[in-house]
C-alpha cells in the first residue's frame, strides 16, 4: 500500500487547523506504546497532551497480557494517542472502551464495516463462519491504553494505542480468529482516510467525556459503549488474569466500565480484566 503522506496529515490533523499538538510518523519502531511511554518518562513536556504518534511497520506491537504481534509493513493502521486527562484517576478504567468506541465509530463511517466492541479492548466485525471461543466474528483490530506515571508528582498521563487490520490477505494474518478491513468487505482501505476519522471520532468521544469530568454515565457514553458491544447479551467465559474463570452471562458494563457477568446461580461477577471466550448465544 502507498505509504503515508507526512506533511499533508499535519496539515489535516495539527492545530490549528485540526485537533492535534504533536504528529509524527515513522517508518518502523518496536511499539507506539513503548516508545510514547519512555519519552514521557524522559521529558512529560515532549508529547503533550492530543498527540499521536504512527508507525508504518510495528515490529513488536504489544497487546493486553503482554502479547505480542506483527504485521506485513504498509498493511495496517498502527498509532498510538497520548493524553493527559484532566479528570480523576478514578475514571481512567473507562479510557480503552472509549477509545473502542472511537474506533467502532470511525470504522463504520469510514470503512463501512459494522464494526462492534468485544469488552474490554477488541475490535470485531462479522464473519459468515464460526470460530470457536469467538462465534461468528473476526478480530480486525485492538486497543490497549496504559497509565504512565511521569516524574515530579505530575498527574499521570495515559497512552492509548490502537491496531487495525487494513489490508493483509487470508495468508497474512496470524490466527483464523483475524481478519482485515479488505477482506470484510470494506468500502476502501485507504489508511490515511482512516487516520483522519479515527482522530476525529478519539476527540469527539474525549472531549464530550472530560466536559463531563470524566463520569462516562452522565455523558451518555456508557450507553454507547453498551451499544457496540457485542459481548454484552451472550454467554462468555472469562479467563481471569492469574488464574481462574468466571461462566455467565454478560449482563452490563458496572459505572466502573468493569463487565459484570451473572452466573447460573444467579450471583453477579465483576471482571476488571480478562480474555472473554464466547460460549453461546443467550436465549
Amino acid at each position: 500500500m502507498p505509504t503515508l503522506r507526512v506533511a499533508e496529515l499535519r496539515d489535516l490533523l495539527l492545530a490549528p487547523a485540526g485537533p492535534l499538538t504533536r504528529v509524527e510518523v515513522v517508518d518502523v519502531t518496536e511499539s507506539t506504546n513503548t516508545d510514547l511511554a519512555d519519552a514521557l518518562r524522559a521529558d512529560p513536556a515532549s508529547w503533550p497532551d492530543a498527540s499521536v504518534l504512527v508507525a508504518e511497520h510495528q515490529a513488536g506491537g504489544r497487546g493486553r497480557a503482554g502479547r505480542s504481534w506483527e504485521t506485513p509493513p504498509g498493511t495496517s493502521l498502527t498509532c498510538s494517542f497520548v493524553v493527559h486527562p484532566p479528570v480523576p484517576a478514578t475514571s481512567f478504567g473507562w479510557i480503552g472502551l472509549l477509545a473502542g468506541l472511537g474506533a467502532v465509530n470511525a470504522l463504520r463511517a469510514t470503512a463501512g464495516v459494522p464494526a462492534t466492541l468485544k469488552w474490554p479492548n477488541d475490535l470485531l466485525v462479522p464473519a459468515e463462519t464460526e470460530v470457536e471461543g469467538w462465534g461468528a466474528v473476526r478480530k480486525v483490530g485492538g486497543i490497549l491504553a496504559e497509565v504512565v506515571a511521569l516524574p515530579s508528582g505530575q498527574p499521570p498521563a495515559v497512552v492509548i494505542g490502537i491496531g487495525i487490520n487494513v489490508s493483509q490477505t487470508a495468508d497474512e494474518l496470524p490466527v483464523p480468529s483475524a481478519t482485515s478491513l479488505a477482506l470484510a468487505g470494506a468500502q476502501h482501505v485507504d489508511r490515511e482516510s482512516m487516520l483522519v476519522a479515527l482522530v476525529a471520532a478519539q476527540v469527539e468521544v474525549a472531549q464530550r467525556w472530560r466536559e463531563s469530568g470524566g463520569d462516562a454515565v452522565r455523558s451518555g457514553l456508557a450507553d454507547e459503549v453498551a451499544a457496540v458491544c457485542g459481548t454484552l447479551g451472550s454467554v462468555v467465559r472469562v479467563e481471569l488474569p492469574g488464574a481462574g474463570t468466571v461462566t455467565g452471562l454478560a449482563a452490563r458494563l458496572d459505572e466502573d466500565g468493569a463487565l459484570v457477568v451473572v452466573d447460573d446461580a444467579g450471583t453477579p461477577h465483576r471482571v476488571l480484566a480478562g480474555d472473554v471466550r464466547h460460549v453461546r448465544a443467550a436465549g
